[in-house]
């Protein structure tokens, strides 16, 4: 079974994330196959920029706690995005937890319909947003991420917007990315991909000096007696009995 759609229009390539069963959670399979996607794309010199989307009413639920990606993996999915010579946009119509924020603040540009909500789920099962942080901590307000990664509550698209984590929100997000695919479709790929590399040098150093310590982190708190109650219960659907 594919769990990543592809089509092209124009010289953008669409990229969606095909598992709506698991809430488009981030299996082994499904960051495989996105790696192999983005891989293409990047060999491709018909595509101009990607766009990343999703089927049913979820983007990304992060994690599957059923099937989970290889924390090192999970990074190399982010680097990828961020390193990539072609601009990545977002397109989100429905909710994001977790992992798949990461995603978001990886991407160039990410845009939200008013329908999107958003939450950072981790310290309800356990663990912690440790390597998404790579990308989400140089892009995203540090007062707004202080609030959201401890308290795990829910928020919208405007307010996703106003902390950084969304480039733009709107009752129509195809209406607000049309002048934004219009603008990558008219630019010199040399222009986009060398624009890209100086808005992600900062970023990529965050990944260079602590890519390896939050990959122990996150391999860590996954292991853990707490992490393994939450998922428990998360599955179960209860309340965790947490480890005083």
């Amino acid at each position: 079974m594919t769990l990543i759609g592809r089509t092209r229009a124009r010289a953008v390539q669409t990229l969606t994330l095909d598992s709506p069963q698991t809430r488009n959670a981030l299996s082994a399979a499904l960051v495989g196959e996105l790696t192999d996607a983005l891989t293409d794309c990047a060999k491709d010199a018909d595509v101009r920029a990607i766009v990343l989307t999703h089927t049913g009413n979820t983007f990304c639920a992060g994690a599957d706690l059923r099937d989970p990606p290889p924390p090192d993996g999970l990074v190399a999915l982010l680097r990828q995005l961020v390193e990539l010579p072609k601009p990545v946009v977002a397109r989100v119509t429905g909710h994001v937890r977790a992992g798949g924020l990461g995603l978001l603040a990886a991407c160039d540009i990410s845009a939200a319909s008013s329908a999107a909500t958003f939450a950072f789920t981790e310290v309800h099962i356990g663990v912690a947003p440790a390597v998404i942080s790579l990308p989400l901590l140089p892009r995203t307000d540090p007062r707004a991420l202080a609030r959201y990664y401890l308290t795990g509550e829910r928020f919208t698209a405007p307010e996703a917007a106003r902390i950084g984590l969304l480039t733009t929100a709107g009752e129509d997000v195809d209406e607000v990315l049309a002048p934004v695919l219009d603008g990558l479709r008219r630019a010199s790929p040399q222009a986009l991909a060398e624009t890209k590399a100086l808005l992600t040098a900062k970023v990529l150093e965050n990944f260079d000096r602590d890519a390896a310590d939050l990959t122990a982190l996150s391999a860590r708190l996954f292991s853990s007696a707490d992490a393994r109650e939450g998922m428990t219960a998360f599955l179960e659907r209860r309340d965790p009995e947490w480890v005083v």
